[in-house]
């Protein structure tokens, strides 16, 4: 056998975390080499934010079209073509990816490697027979959606996250498994877009992890789209028809009996890049998931291996992971000690209207026994939301009763995100609830409406 390559660090990985650790390792006068399997940029570029987003934003033009009457404009006809919509979200994935290969070949010190890479021994890894040994390792091999256990489910030839955004028809029934917040945004998405759409979802809500009272607003909103939404079902039997269409027999607490769709998206979940990777060779634990453990300081059971983003569970998300990359950089390459103990986990479901989410639940408060004030307030109390003729949604915001800080935030309304991050930086700060209730927004903006909220409590 040839001998391996030596390098001072192996990145196992071209996603969000993997592509800036690289190449801050080549930067450093660390000799790198960044191996990945399929395209640079990882899920968020490729399957993920970049093109979900771009065709929630057509959908979004699609829904405003329609409504132009509610404004006072006359717009005719609105169609939708599904082939142009998915060519305008490759075009804006392929910039993005060229962005980040570009970004990789001026990193000097920095070989890519394409090829799906395996562990060999520990700190030395296989691709399509070159070895390569290194001082450091470093998982980013992020995840892939999970398909669900149905019998007959693959002879309907199911969708996932990745396939559902290729079509170029509109589909005439699509039938959602999953009820989180992808299976949702994909929902509303092809309601947006002229499909007749149905999600089955298995728990008694909507985004289980969420508060009763923001998942039944959610339910509300999609609802009032024309989206069929069933609770406490399951799919138990898939099979495809003789003239081409899917049935699904499906049970619950209620007997909804068989739902008959042309095409079936399963969004139930993403599953590790670990079960080629062998992890186990190199004394890299996984758990009963597959998913890489890690401390807090991203370190593997085996020394000099890390894991960052999906790879290792937890929340999944872009940010997740490029925060992985800044512990990593501040630890190795700064003299630092950060740790991911305690960071705040901001997150949107890019539904219409967005759900912006930051700390604590009132659901998790309850369970801790932690005690919490609420204040809360509906998107059609809010001016800038009224003018805009988008009042659908809730904001409500956790404090703690002894020192008026927040504790937890969700907005679930136009530009529940945005307004979230301002609910962010406040926690950040440590702001007590006061400060906002009593600052002096522009009016008319949708962060004035923090006045109006806070003053709930008083």
């Amino acid at each position: 056998m040839v001998p391996p390559r030596k390098y001072d660090a192996i990145v196992i990985g071209a996603g969000q975390a993997g592509v800036p650790l690289a190449t801050e390792l080549a930067r450093a006068g660390r000799r790198t080499v960044l191996i990945e399997r399929a395209h640079v940029g990882g899920t968020c570029i490729n399957e993920g934010c970049t093109p979900t987003k771009t065709m929630v934003a057509s959908a979004r033009v699609a829904y405003l079209a329609r409504r132009g009457a509610d404004y006072g404009v006359s717009t005719g006809e609105v169609s939708v073509d599904l082939a142009r919509v998915r060519q305008r979200k490759r075009s804006i994935v392929e910039s993005f990816r060229a962005g980040t290969q570009g970004r990789i070949d001026r990193a000097e010190g920095l070989d890519l490697v394409l090829g799906e890479a395996r562990f060999t021994a520990a700190r030395t890894v296989a691709v399509d027979g070159r070895h390569f040994e290194g001082e450091l390792v470093f998982i980013n091999t992020g995840g892939r959606p999970a398909a669900p256990e149905l019998p007959g489910l693959e002879s309907v030839a199911p969708l996932d996250s990745t396939s559902v955004m290729e079509l170029d028809r509109i589909p005439e029934h699509l039938v959602v498994l999953g009820g989180g917040y992808i299976g949702l945004e994909f929902a509303q998405m092809f309601r947006r877009f002229g499909s007749r759409v149905t999600v089955i979802q298995r728990a008694p809500q909507l985004l289980p992890l969420e508060d009763e009272d923001v998942a039944r607003a959610v339910l509300g909103v999609l609802r009032e789209d024309g989206v069929e939404v069933l609770l406490q079902a399951e799919a138990r039997r898939a099979e495809r028809l003789e003239d081409g269409r899917v049935r699904l027999l499906v049970g619950g607490e209620r007997d909804e009996g068989a739902i008959v769709g042309t095409h079936v998206l399963a969004a139930v979940g993403r599953v590790p890049n670990t079960d080629r990777l062998q992890p186990e060779v190199a004394g890299v634990e996984t758990d009963s998931g597959g998913f890489v453990r890690v401390n807090q300081r991203l370190e593997t059971t085996a020394p000099g291996v890390y894991a960052l983003g999906d790879v290792k569970g937890g929340p999944a998300f872009t940010h997740v992971s490029y925060d992985d990359y800044r512990v990593i950089r501040a630890n190795l390459l700064q003299g630092g000690r950060r740790t991911t103990a305690d960071r705040p986990v901001p997150y949107t479901v890019f539904m219409d209207p967005q759900l912006g989410r930051i700390g604590l639940t009132e659901r998790a408060a309850r369970t801790a026994g932690r005690p919490y004030r609420v204040a809360a307030m509906p998107m059609s109390h809010v001016a800038r939301a009224l003018e805009m003729d988008e009042p659908r949604g809730m904001m409500k915001v956790l404090v703690d009763p002894e020192s008026r800080r927040l504790l937890g935030a969700a907005v679930l309304g136009v530009e529940g995100g945005e307004v979230m991050a301002a609910l962010q930086l406040a926690m950040m700060g440590d702001l007590p609830y006061d400060t906002l209730r009593d600052a002096v927004f522009a009016h008319p903006t949708l962060a004035e409406a923090l006045n109006n909220l806070f003053a709930t409590l008083d």
